[in-house]
């Protein structure tokens, strides 16, 4: 079967192209942008990627037109595809018709930490010995892609409440029927199709009832929003996790130890858990990947022994570069929440000066629905630097502005490289943060800070 894909460099249906490749179909696509490390993904898949989406990419016409939800009425692939005639589905369809039937399916949802925890999940299962198939939103290096059919009978998914498709406005996570679901957290997000908090915990609740009596929920016991969702109903066996000051009531707690922590089972120790990621958040990421292993069989022992092994997630805290004793990091930090995080995170593996570079780039910071809460999150840093994008319905300038003079807002790339650049010690780390490519910036900073001094 030909199967083409609208919007094939965005990170799941990315995962999609994968998959339906490695179960035989001929997959092409089309995007508008295509930026790593999805778009190296696709071209070692040896995928033909057309850029732009007019209606001859459909030329000749595929057997299926799987849709994004990148995709809106108007476009004119879109209104091409409709007027053909050409069947289409959205992409949580297709995995549901075409991949999941008969899949032990564990789900990973939440406002954050869903590809760290989702990644760790199928290495835990896969250094088991139990070979699953996964759609995860990055790609883990221990895996060296984002999604695999796999040859067991367990698939993990990163569970994205966003919307399937522009014909299908429910959370593309009521598609994937799980029966080990893990609710890492709820907070406000994706202010462009949800009205309020309120409107995603009803999402949530869709999902929580399509788990069966005989599955399991593994939630976050410090996340007061998942508690609203189980209390609408709730007909599944639940244990919870905690990785901070809840550890000690929670059915599975971590306890910050040196080179990882100590696991706690109904508040007591009962092993050292090596891990090379830091930070609380990290913690209760590992905890429920743990939990969520153990439910399909695997020991606890065998669970920690993958867990020590398990090399990270790209883009999440990841070293890009060191030059003159300046370390770059890139992270996909874009919420409050996940920016304090990933810099308290970082502060304990690195204790010198933090320099964070910001671009608010995703749909809920540009409309500035959040910024109220964006120099608190920034708290942790000595200096911050932040992109202020001309599509930005805020002012950034005075957003920040009591962060008084530890805080630049620049207009260019270029600018912004500069001010680092000039600001930059040796011994510094510089924190980019964005969930999209950022203009490269990181290769720019790593290039710059090569041609300039650093003291």
């Amino acid at each position: 079967m030909h199967v083409h894909i609208l919007g094939i460099c965005g990170t799941f249906m990315a995962g999609i192209a994968a998959i339906a490749r490695e179960a035989g179909h001929t997959v092409t696509g089309s995007d508008a942008h295509a930026w790593p490390p999805m778009s190296t993904q696709l071209e070692r898949l040896g995928i033909t990627i057309h850029r732009g989406y007019d209606g001859a990419v459909l030329h000749p016409a595929p057997d299926l037109v799987v849709v994004g939800n990148v995709m809106k009425r108007g476009d004119a692939v879109v209104e091409y595809l409709l007027d053909a005639g050409l069947p289409f589905v959205s992409g949580p369809q297709w995995l549901e018709d075409h991949v999941l039937p008969g899949r032990h399916v564990l789900a990973v949802a939440g406002t954050h930490g869903k590809t760290t925890t989702a990644s760790l999940l199928a290495w835990l299962l896969d250094h088991a010995g139990l070979e699953p198939g996964f759609l995860i939103g990055g790609v883990a290096p221990d895996f060296g892609v984002s999604a695999r059919l796999g040859k067991g009978s367990c698939f993990v998914i990163e569970a994205d409440e966003y919307d399937t498709a522009f014909f299908d406005k429910r959370s593309k996570f009521v598609h994937y029927h799980p029966r080990t679901l893990v609710l890492n957290n709820l907070e406000y997000d994706h202010a462009d199709i949800f009205p309020d908090v309120a409107a995603i915990e009803r999402q949530f609740h869709h999902l929580v009832r399509t788990v069966p009596g005989s599955g399991r929920l593994i939630v976050n016991a410090e996340a007061a929003n998942l508690q609203t969702v189980l209390d609408m109903g709730c007909w599944t066996p639940v244990e919870r996790f905690a990785a901070g000051a809840g550890r000690t009531a929670a059915d599975w707690g971590a306890a910050p130890a040196e080179h990882g922590f100590e696991l706690l089972r109904g508040g007591k120790p009962v092993a050292h858990a090596d891990m090379t990621l830091v930070g609380d958040h990290n913690r209760a990421n590992a905890l429920a990947a743990v939990a969520a292993a153990t439910h399909v069989g695997v020991s606890v022992d065998a669970a920690l022994a993958g867990l020590a092994s398990f090399s990270g997630v790209k883009r999440r805290l990841e070293a890009r570069g060191t030059v003159r004793g300046v370390t770059v990091y890139d992270d996909f930090a874009h919420h409050p929440t996940a920016i304090a995080a990933t810099l308290e995170a970082l502060r304990e593996r690195h204790p010198k000066r933090i320099l964070a570079v910001l671009e608010p780039r995703s749909n809920t910071m540009r409309m500035g629905t959040l910024a109220a809460r964006l120099g608190h999150s920034l708290d942790d840093a000595e200096e911050v630097f932040v992109y202020a994008r001309q599509d930005l319905d805020w002012d950034a300038h005075a957003t920040l502005a009591p962060l008084g003079g530890r805080a630049q807002v620049h207009d260019t790339l270029d600018a912004l490289v500069a001010a680092v650049v000039a600001e930059a010690r040796t011994g510094d780390a510089v924190l980019c943060m964005s969930n999209g490519d950022f203009g490269d910036v990181h290769e720019k900073l790593l290039a710059a800070l090569s041609g300039g001094a650093v003291e």
